[in-house]
């Protein structure tokens, strides 16, 4: 009965760690450019992030070679701002957009960048394990009208429900 624990516990653990169907990380990805202050600019629904706004994360260097991740939010309905300070390692080759995520302890998801601005990484579209975890994110408060449609446009064909996305609100700078 213990070895059947283990091994539903390290299937959860792996399945949440993998790449969802059809989405490919980006195979350009540079770590160092991709540090620093995003803006969540639109997102799928989901526990850890209900109800925030101006929601942001923030990516810097660990000395161990990890990435710090804190996301912050704020909760109008609790007039309060929310945190939440988790670690991030690149998953294959240090060219690729695929991270692991944890802020729970040993139990990491999948960040998947699947589309990245290339220039300036003005905005990049991200997903989690599976079809319900989805993000446009963005080094602006807001984005051109363009970048959100070619976002709902990609993710949708790539099996995300985006007739759920949530706008988040965020207060201009």
């Amino acid at each position: 009965m213990k070895n059947i624990a283990i091994v539903l516990i390290l299937l959860c653990v792996s399945s949440c760690a993998g790449l969802p169907e059809n989405v490919k990380p980006v195979s350009n990805f540079e770590l160092d450019r991709y540090l620093g202050k995003w803006y969540e600019i639109a997102r799928l629904d989901h526990s850890f992030e209900r109800g925030l706004e101006q929601v942001t994360a923030e990516y810097s260097l660990k000395k161990n070679g990890d990435v710090k991740v804190l996301n912050k939010g704020y909760s109008p309905q609790n007039n309060e701002w929310k945190e939440a300070e988790g670690k991030a390692y690149l998953v294959n080759a240090a060219n690729e957009g695929y991270l692991k995520v944890s802020f729970f302890g040993p139990f990491y998801g999948s960040y998947v960048v699947f589309e990245l601005e290339q220039d300036n990484y003005e905005y990049a579209f991200v997903a989690g394990p599976n079809t319900n975890y989805l993000w446009l994110l963005s080094r602006r408060p807001t984005v051109p009208l363009e970048i959100l449609n070619k976002f709902k446009k990609i993710s949708k064909e790539l099996g995300f429900n985006t007739e759920n996305l949530i706008l988040v609100k965020q207060n201009s700078e």
